[in-house]
């Protein structure tokens, strides 16, 4: 039999299952037990998918509530001591997650360069950490009752180290010895369940540029964890990036198995000779787990072939490159999509059948007549895929021959703009979007099904924007925005108004929590065919003689967020859509838009994860950015948002994309990241997150304006906008309202003080 490996399933459910059920949970509208029930099916589900495709190697405690390093955190025991006074489990596990009334949030960051976010643990000295392993007994158990056995999952701890954080701010690997010790009992309590067992120990942080000193850690922990039980087998596994000098060290380690990238690392094929003369078992990543297109099966084994040069092929395993956490479900819902298009793509259950084929053929086994249907298809699939974009010569030469620099340099242009836009120090703003509400989602549905007619939607979008402007105005902020209620999604809005995008209906991915975010898929050369924001922002602004901003998605930001063809360049499909913005620019100002924010949230997810590889990177991502703003007249001031990063590394990158002013997501860091910005001497504005917008609580007055404060402490007033930290189309109106007014109140007095 053909052996094969999945290294992780998406949670959520086929059709959202899981965050309609803790949705519904958190406001009130089910008991937890409702929401057990749901998961607990879905588990069933998601591993009888995998069963039933005849994969070898099936997860469990791959599952969440909300995220693994939060189940992590809670393994052990690693509770923050403001949480430490929640007895109830279930009320512990959120309020660590989403905060409450009286408790701030964990805070949250993303995941290595993905879009998925992970709630960032809090260390300290005085923790007392200790195994729970209820929850991984629990799921255990669940596939063993339907005769599965399955292999268990757990984030490693070296890079549980590496991604918390001290609650004093010090180096979270001093207290690596209790951590490890932790992990030796977690080891020890898990080898109870089952005669052998596979434990899938998850450590990504080995495929970044790691110091001698974490190095150093790898041989000592994993022969202890290995030593721990005797019947438990060690898959170390790493994902995302080559791990070269991590793989030196573990070929010398009691560790069963290593499990590497070979879709984004392809480095990691010149480091098979570090096998050869050892005992490993090689996961062979070959099956994309973050893109979307379909598997060329043929060179996917090819692949595999040239791995079994190194490694005796009955030592290989091949596998997804990493957890199917970041593709949607299935393709099996997708009614709407265009066949062609549909025919190159492969969602997380369909990666399992393809992963099954390539198995079969590498280990020379006879295929079935599916099989040899679903071969045949593949390859059809691989000729459509190849003839199906054209090259636009004319984009490429289009952006050769512009300018990415402004007319004038930011001290020259910022004084301009002072004088014509007049706005206070301490301007209050919102990064863009208001609540989506049930009502305007189902206008927009009506809308696309064609059950009410072009002027019904437009009276109900002028309907939000008036009541949106009215209640900015009545609450005093001073920099108004729309509030985007023709926009379903940030990026899947821009891409619906560009040639060379395709969208699916359920092709849904967790972002964090409950939040799930749904990628565009971009099939051929991207160009814009009309204004895409034009009519809305402008209408907006004749509602009020306060100045609107003009709110779009930045290139960078909707490539990074859409499923990009896999054979094409990322810098040149950037360009492209630089170019779109670039003439949407163009046309709000000489409308009047004396404001355009050009939203850049996902800059910093895109980074590769190796230094020599940041530099190109960063070059490109830069001049698409300056590409899409540079003819803005010296008098329109150009803003723009970034999510959740540590800007300790791309300051400099940051200053060099030469916005006037820049809005970041602050407020569950404290001012940590704000010091970056004094640290260089940054003399751009800035907007630092004021709240907490993932969270539901309303923070009041009074700890705005002590938070407002604090920034002060760090960067003078003049150079400070004051802000939420992202947008807040999340949110319900009750909390965007209350909040909203007390951050205008909180601002009015520091500024008046």
């Amino acid at each position: 039999m053909s052996k094969n490996y999945v290294i992780g399933f998406p949670r959520i459910g086929e059709k959202r299952e899981l965050k309609k059920a803790l949705e519904s949970f958190w406001e009130g509208g089910c008991e937890f037990s409702e929401v057990r029930k749901v998961a607990k099916e879905l588990r069933k589900r998601h591993l009888l998918y995998q069963k039933n495709s005849k994969i070898e190697y099936i997860s469990v405690n791959d599952f969440s509530f909300y995220d693994n390093m939060l189940d992590t955190a809670l393994m052990i025991n690693a509770v923050s001591k403001r949480f430490k006074g929640i007895e109830d489990k279930t009320e512990l596990y959120f309020a660590m997650a989403r905060g409450r009334d009286d408790l701030k949030a964990l805070e949250m960051t993303k995941w290595f360069n993905t879009n998925y976010h992970y709630i960032v643990p809090e260390l300290s000295e005085n923790d007392e950490y200790r195994a729970d392993i209820s929850k991984i007994e629990e799921e255990y158990k669940e596939a063993k009752e339907l005769g599965i056995n399955p292999k268990i999952n757990i984030i490693g701890p070296i890079t549980f180290a590496a991604l918390s954080k001290r609650e004093d701010g010090g180096d979270t690997f001093e207290f690596f010895e209790k951590i490890l010790r932790v992990y030796e009992d977690v080891v020890r309590k898990i080898s109870k369940l089952d005669k052998e067992i596979i434990l899938q120990i998850e450590e990504p942080i080995f495929v970044k540029d790691l110091n001698s000193k974490v190095l150093s850690l790898i041989k000592p922990s994993y022969d202890r964890l290995s030593k721990a039980a005797d019947n438990i087998k060690i898959a170390l596994i790493t994902y995302f990036e080559h791990a070269k000098e991590a793989v030196k060290i573990l070929v010398n380690t009691p560790v069963w198995a290593i499990g590497l990238d070979f879709v984004y690392g392809k480095e990691n094929i010149e480091i098979l000779n570090y096998f050869k003369n050892s005992d490993k078992v090689l996961i062979a990543g070959v099956v994309d787990g973050r893109n979307v297109w379909i598997n060329d099966i043929e060179k996917s084994v090819k692949l595999l072939e040239n791995i079994s040069k190194y490694i005796p092929k009955q030592k290989i395993i091949p596998s997804t490159s990493c957890s199917l956490l970041h593709v949607p479900f299935t393709l099996k819902y997708e009614k709407r999509l265009d066949n062609k298009i549909k025919s190159m793509l492969s969602f997380a259950v369909e990666k399992l059948e393809e992963l099954n084929l390539i198995s079969k053929i590498f280990f020379e086994e006879k295929l079935d007549e599916k099989e040899e249907k679903a071969l045949a298809k593949n390859k059809e699939a691989m000729k459509l895929k190849n003839s199906f974009s054209q090259k636009r010569e004319d984009l490429k030469k289009k952006a050769e021959n512009l300018s990415f620099d402004r007319e004038l340099e930011f001290k020259d242009r910022i004084k301009i703009q002072h004088s014509i836009l007049k706005y206070p120090i301490l301007p209050t703003t919102t990064i863009g979007s208001f609540p989506q509400t049930k009502e305007i989602r189902e206008v927009r549905r009506k809308f696309k099904d064609s059950l009410i007619s072009k002027e019904e939607y437009e009276e109900a979008i002028k309907k939000y924007i008036d009541e949106a402007i009215a209640f900015q105005e009545e609450i005093g902020l001073d920099i108004l925005v729309h509030g985007e209620p023709e926009r379903g999604d940030m990026v899947e809005y821009f891409g619906s108004l560009l040639e060379g995008f395709a969208f699916s209906e359920n092709g849904w991915v967790q972002s964090y929590g409950s939040r799930c975010v749904k990628p565009p898929l971009i099939y051929k050369e991207v160009y814009r065919k009309e204004p895409m924001t034009l009519k809305w922002i402008t209408y907006a602004q004749s509602r009020t003689k306060k100045i609107v901003k003009g709110m779009l998605t930045g290139p960078v930001t909707i490539l990074n967020w859409s499923f990009v063809r896999d054979d094409r360049e990322k810098k040149d499909v950037a360009f492209e859509i630089a170019l779109a913005i670039r003439e949407e620019v163009e046309d709000l100002q000489n409308s009047g838009i004396k404001i355009i924010q050009v939203d850049e949230a996902a800059f910093k997810e895109g980074y590769p994860l190796r230094e020599d590889k940041i530099k190109d990177y960063e070059k490109w991502a830069v001049e698409s950015f300056k590409l899409s703003v540079s003819l803005a007249k010296p008098q329109t001031q150009i803003h723009t948002h970034m999510c959740y990063s540590d800007f300790n590394d791309i300051i400099k990158t940051i200053e060099a994309m030469d916005a006037d002013v820049i809005s970041i997501e602050t407020a569950r860091s404290g001012n940590e990241l704000l010091k970056v910005f004094k640290r260089v001497g940054y003399t751009r504005e800035i907007g630092p997150g004021v709240y907490d917008i993932h969270s539901p609580r309303i923070p009041s007055v009074e700890e705005m304006q002590k938070q407002i404060e604090s920034f002060l402490e760090v960067l003078p007033k003049e150079q400070l906008w004051i802000n939420p930290d992202c947008g807040l189309k999340t949110r319900k109106w009750k909390e965007v309202k209350e909040s909203l007014k007390n951050m205008v109140k909180a601002a009015k007095r520091v500024r008046d003080s």
